[in-house]
């Protein structure tokens, strides 16, 4: 054995004796590259770095960055919203609160996919427009280019120092004719099959679109920060011909990359003028059943964990991130407490969890038998 490795050895052995739990993660037979960072184990979630270890790291800058006082702007799909009220509630300034007309304030959390948040800033600081009405609320009622609105939304965006923009699908609909795309769905009384069309939007599309977001904001507004964030909520309904589950995942995993691929390529800016904020991980990862009844908006008990995370994070004077973390440990026993009491422990469910135990132990002896053989062969 050379020298080095035989030190190399030593080391992991010293580390190990010493109570090093990331030691007994290393593999010996492979190079792990000077950077190495593992995956959570059950016991990690309990401790007290968890979150800047297994969650944050990477993702924050060496202090907080929002102060009282700044001017932000935030908007995106339905999760903009709880953040939002968040900041709004422990005093910060919001653009929602400044100016609530504007369509970034009344319908900030429709502009769900890259396209359409994209339109608001080339609609307000280039005054550019569709020739076909793209834009329209909850009850399919629309909203034209009002150019007093505009000039608004336009005020807004200059006097902003942080932008926050919400990430939340990849599905959209679209006028074939003009290539406009839509908020939402196209309204009942307005489909034309001729012309509109759906699609999943992709990777290439989303992370040009995120760099044109960034360009306008850095040549408009060169001083503000932006931070980029991914609802976890997950589809209602897909509208191509698989099942919702497994379009979701695509529908996050296609925007989560582009921005992945983005960030990477700014990474001069990165945790300086440019950041990005896991609350998707947090959420989808961090908890066993974040879910409410619904299955799609997060228990609030969850968005609150999200909140004071955030808020640790980047936030002055606010929470530290060792009382967050005692927020998430909290929260995360509160819901496997839930996950029990959910629990139908009728004489149906005994008898399936039996069968499932029955089912696990030759699972298991087909592996080791399976496992054996292949051995004998080799």
């Amino acid at each position: 054995m050379g020298a080095r490795k035989q030190q190399r050895k030593e080391e992991r052995q010293r580390r190990v004796a010493e109570g090093d739990d990331t030691a007994l993660r290393e593999k010996r037979s492979f190079h792990r590259g000077e950077v190495v960072n593992y995956h959570p184990r059950a016991e990690d979630f309990a401790k007290d770095e968890f979150l800047e270890e297994y969650l944050l790291k990477g993702w924050v800058p060496p202090k907080p960055v929002l102060s009282r006082g700044m001017r932000i702007t935030a908007f995106g799909s339905c999760f903009a919203a709880n953040i939002t009220r968040h900041l709004s509630a422990i005093g910060f300034d919001l653009s929602r609160e400044r100016d609530p007309e504007v369509y970034i304030s009344r319908l900030g959390d429709a502009m769900v996919n890259t396209a359409s948040i994209l339109g608001q800033f080339q609609w307000a600081l280039e005054n550019a427009k569709q020739s076909e009405e793209l834009w329209h609320g909850y009850k399919a009622e629309g909203y034209g280019y009002d150019e007093a609105i505009r000039l608004r939304t336009r005020d807004v965006f200059l006097a902003t120092d942080f932008f926050i923009v919400t990430l939340g699908l990849s599905e959209v609909w679209y006028d074939e004719k003009t290539g406009g795309t839509f908020w939402r769905a196209v309204p009942e009384d307005a489909f034309d099959p001729a012309r509109h069309k759906f699609r999943v939007q992709s990777f290439a599309k989303t992370k040009a679109d995120l760099e044109e977001i960034h360009r306008l904001i850095r040549t408009h507004v060169p001083h503000a920060k932006v931070l980029f964030t991914l609802s976890p909520i997950p589809l209602a309904a897909t509208f191509r011909p698989v099942s919702c589950l497994t379009a979701n995942t695509a529908s996050k995993a296609i925007i989560r990359a582009a921005l992945d691929e983005f960030l990477r390529e700014h990474e001069g800016e990165l945790n300086r003028s440019l950041f990005y904020f896991p609350s998707m991980e947090l959420v989808m990862r961090c908890f066993i059943d974040p879910w409410s009844e619904d299955e799609r908006h997060p228990e609030s008990y969850v968005i609150d964990t999200v909140m004071k995370v955030f808020e640790a994070a980047f936030c002055e004077g606010s929470v530290t991130l060792a009382e967050a973390v005692e927020v998430f440990r909290m929260f995360r026993a509160r819901n496997l407490r839930a996950i029990v009491k959910r629990r139908d422990d009728s004489k149906e469910e005994r008898k399936l969890v039996k069968r499932a135990k029955k089912a696990g132990r030759e699972g298991r002896e087909a592996r080791r038998e399976a496992k054996g053989k292949q051995v004998r062969v080799n």
